[in-house]
């Protein structure tokens, strides 16, 4: 059975890294560059071809990755000699939420029919954060089976604002009414 590595491991060692060298965000841009590479499918098949030398590997990744802090470079070659570079993308966001951690960031995700304006996303944002005490940063979705409304969630809190939970709502009441 194969070994499975959580990104948050390797997210956290380079979180750890940048905070004592006050790098958070040359790091936070390292990582992205290399969670975009391992979308490359034409890269990502040479980076596992065993027949190609690890040196190779490496300098093929220098190249792609152009400018990015050292130690980010090492972790991409350790990951491409663990074979798992195509778990960078993973790695990126869990270093990004560990990075909002820091900051005092909470996102959350809301779920909207149409997609929310600036003005809309700002005063959904306060008052969400009021009630996690946190300021919070929005990642929209669509989804047009809620109909209206909204559903937001932040961390393990769910609030569902949404019509279809509504109309939900009232079809429990109208039937338990009606016995």
């Amino acid at each position: 059975m194969p070994r499975i590595s959580s990104g948050k491991r390797y997210a956290r060692a380079a979180f750890e890294l940048a905070l004592g060298k006050n790098e958070l965000e040359v790091w936070q841009e390292g990582l992205k560059k290399m969670a975009i590479l391992a979308t490359d499918q034409e890269l990502m098949a040479l980076l596992q071809d065993p027949r190609i030398p690890f040196d190779a590997k490496k300098n093929l990744l220098q190249k792609q990755l152009g400018e990015i802090h050292h130690l980010a470079l090492n972790l991409a070659a350790l990951l491409v000699s663990k074979g798992i570079f195509s778990r960078s993308p993973d790695i990126f966001q869990q270093y990004n939420n560990l990075l909002d951690a820091h900051r005092g960031v909470e996102r959350a995700k809301v779920t909207t029919v149409l997609p929310l304006g600036t003005e809309e996303e700002e005063v959904v944002s306060r008052r969400l954060g009021k009630i996690v005490d946190r300021k919070l940063v929005i990642d929209g979705q669509i989804d047009a089976s809620i109909i209206g409304g909204f559903i937001a969630r932040i961390g393990d809190m769910v609030i569902d604002g949404s019509i279809r939970q509504r109309l939900e709502t009232l079809k429990k009441n109208m039937v338990e009414a009606g016995k």
